[in-house]
């Protein structure tokens, strides 16, 4: 894998954002596709307003990017952004939560817009 070296302050401030359980869970989230954020606030048993604020921090950084569809936001990794490397290190040394989605999904609460 071809890694550039990024500003020692950048990295600072991912890892930072990051350090956060939450916003760290939301990025392992969206390790595999794209997330709404009724489903943030289902899997995470958090209120609306919360995992709002924590999406934001992680938009206004660039992590991740929204597409809207209706009424319906959805978040994603942003894998262009230039601090992705250390993003992508990390989510593979956490614990995956593919099983969480699933559940999710087997429940009938996950949100499809195809």
């Amino acid at each position: 894998m071809n890694r550039t070296a990024i500003e020692m302050e950048l990295a600072a401030s991912v890892l930072k954002l990051l350090g956060d359980k939450t916003r760290l869970t939301i990025i392992s989230l969206l390790k595999d596709g794209e997330c709404c954020v009724c489903e943030f606030v289902d899997l995470l048993n958090m209120s609306q307003p919360s995992i709002s604020q924590h999406l934001r921090k992680l938009r206004d950084a660039g992590l991740v990017k929204e597409r809207r569809n209706s009424q319906w936001i959805f978040y994603s990794l942003n894998r262009d952004h230039e601090a992705f490397s250390i993003i992508e290190s990390i989510i593979q040394l956490v614990p995956d939560q593919r099983d969480k989605l699933h559940q999710l999904e087997l429940s009938g609460r996950r949100i499809r817009c195809d």
